[in-house]
């Protein structure tokens, strides 16, 4: 068994297409020394081809200051969620995939290059597969041990997967759950309503942008001040305050007032949301995105400092562990309390309920999670977090996307107002990116319009189309996307596992297979799929097939579950379903 500072290998192809030959590539595990990452701009490329220069910028761009939460560490978001196993393996994959030949296909595994082989032009050139463990074995004590040992890495959902493109990524998903909540409690309105959450890093950081873009006011809540000041900086939060009396302050004017004001606090939320209920300070929409899905490496246990914590970490960890869901248990029993005393209280999928349940608070599930609550409705539709990338890193070219767009789908009122807003709002991260909820057939329609762009030569370089794995029918999470399905299929994993084998023999450009992303090991199995529109005929092609299989097999897993919606839309469409509708 490798440990970290041993030497393993990796076995590149470096054959003829009949002769296949393996040279062993050594791959040091320790960390090399640090040097900040910059994806390449414009239209020339050091790779053989598009696909392969796009899976190496969006890994670049993954790691890009702006973008990741601790770059250093490999870590792009989510607690642990790293790009790479370690910089010896990022520099290898970089290496790799410089030289891969256009009939090639990359392996990683857990972050490391494991091999090349010969497959053909339309197959994938990368094949990544993140955290999978035998399920016996698929809790977070053995991946520790592994991760220990150097043999496996944390990829969450979009880090791991090359296609994380910061804040943005999220934000459109919460705006979508924040604007379902005020048309299903609030007549669709969130103006002088109050919004309160915890966690303000890589996935909580979209959250004070995407509730005042609904017109909300927000207090986020985070033990670490360095990651409000970052959410200052991107203009995605407002104010900063150490205090909940000044936030209060703050708020309660803003409410009076109708003014959609974001507010951070540097807080526990173990302390803070119980105080709130204490107080009788009852917000109109309580949630969480706290890492909770990590007791150990993601959340912070209150009754001591940041930098206590820090170190307990290292120097204890059972010892953090076991406070980190005591904390946890006392967080949600102060929701709970306020969602009696009147808060519309949803988890957003942070797995922050089953610890607390765990941890002895039996009726932690009396407030639901945010996809039955709000969004299987979308999903019957093959509706999803759809993205994508501008490889030239010309901000014009984005904003040719969004006139498309709004060109496209005039009628889509939300999607509308989210685009306008972004344009005015959001401030990209690394290579100039924008993402929107589209379902099925939108998604091929506007694939393949940005395709023609490039090829017209409106787009300066080509894009990078790809989603979060949270989507319709690429995920099997029984406490976040697929909590509750109609006929009790939640912990099926088959559906992720077929969306990816459907997506790479569909010509995806790079596709990967993850566990654990967003509630932590063992509690969710995702996939994705990551697709370049680089103007040619023959990726139009492939965009026609990617876009409409990736989201048409999650209409199929709702016809399969039960959703009379979703046998509509399938037979509306002409979504063939075997066994009936």
């Amino acid at each position: 068994m490798n440990r970290p500072g041993n030497v393993s290998s990796a076995a590149i192809y470096t054959g003829s297409a009949k002769h296949y030959h393996f040279k062993v590539m050594p791959v040091d595990t320790e960390t090399s020394s640090y040097t900040p990452v910059k994806a390449p701009r414009g239209n020339t490329i050091s790779c053989k081809g598009w696909q392969q220069e796009a899976a190496m910028r969006m890994l670049m761009n993954n790691l890009d200051e702006e973008v990741a939460e601790r770059p250093r560490d490999l870590v792009v978001y989510g607690g642990t969620g790293r790009a790479a196993r370690s910089w010896d393996c990022f520099h290898a994959i970089v290496n790799t995939l410089k030289s891969l030949d256009n009939d090639e296909t990359l392996l990683v595994q857990s972050g490391k290059p494991v091999a090349v082989f010969r497959t053909h032009e339309y197959a994938p050139r990368v094949l990544i597969c993140n955290s999978n463990l035998v399920g016996h074995w698929s809790n977070w004590d053995k991946f520790n041990e592994l991760e220990r040992a150097g043999l496996t890495m944390y990829g969450q959902m979009t880090a791991g997967s090359w296609i994380y493109i910061g804040s943005q990524g999220i934000i459109q998903g919460t705006f979508e759950t924040f604007a379902a909540a005020a048309e299903k409690h609030f007549g669709g309105e969130l103006e002088g309503k109050l919004i309160v959450s915890g966690g303000m890093g890589g996935m909580g950081g979209a959250q004070p942008l995407a509730a005042t873009m609904t017109g909300a006011c927000f207090l986020g809540i985070d033990v670490d001040p360095e990651r409000i000041k970052k959410r200052l900086k991107t203009g995605y939060c407002d104010f900063m305050v150490n205090s909940l009396d000044e936030a209060l302050r703050i708020l309660k004017n803003a409410v009076r007032k109708k003014e959609n004001i974001s507010v951070g606090l540097v807080g526990n939320c173990a302390d803070v949301i119980p105080e709130l209920a204490e107080r009788g300070v009852v917000p109109d929409i309580l949630t969480d995105q706290t890492s909770a899905h990590d007791p150990l490496n993601g959340y912070v246990p209150n009754g001591m400092t940041f930098e206590a914590a820090l170190e307990l970490r290292k120097s204890d960890p059972h010892a953090y562990n076991e406070r980190s869901l005591d904390s946890m248990a006392r967080h949600v029993e102060g929701m709970l309390k306020l969602q009696k005393m009147g808060a519309v209280t949803f988890d957003y999928g942070n797995n922050i309920r089953t610890f607390a349940f765990q941890r002895g608070v039996k009726n932690a599930y009396d407030f639901p999670g945010f996809v039955p609550a709000y969004i299987r409705p979308l999903f019957c539709e093959g509706r999803g977090p759809f993205r994508w990338v501008a490889l030239s890193g010309e901000p014009s070219d984005i904003h040719v996307t969004d006139e498309l767009i709004l060109q496209m789908y005039p009628q889509n009122r939300i999607l509308s107002r989210w685009i306008d807003l972004a344009r005015k709002r959001i401030k990209f991260q690394g290579l100039p990116s924008r993402i929107c909820w589209l379902g099925y057939g939108e998604r091929a329609e506007f694939g393949l319009a940005m395709n023609d762009l490039v090829k017209k030569g409106k787009i300066k370089a080509p894009i990078v189309i790809g989603r979060d794995h949270l989507d319709c029918g690429s995920v099997a999470s029984p406490f976040r996307e697929t909590e509750a399905m109609k006929d009790g299929s939640d912990a099926i994993a088959d559906w992720p596992l077929l969306n990816a084998l459907l997506n790479t023999a569909s010509g995806a450009s790079w596709v990967s297979i993850h566990n654990g992303g967003g509630v932590g090991i063992g509690y969710s199995q995702h996939a994705g799929q990551v697709t370049v529109a680089d103007g040619t005929d023959e990726m139009a092609k492939r965009i026609e097939r990617v876009l409409t299989n990736d989201p048409g097999i999650g209409v199929a897993r709702h016809v399969d579950s039960g959703y009379d919606e979703a046998k509509s839309f399938a037979k509306e469409k002409g979504v063939k379903i075997p066994m009936g509708q």
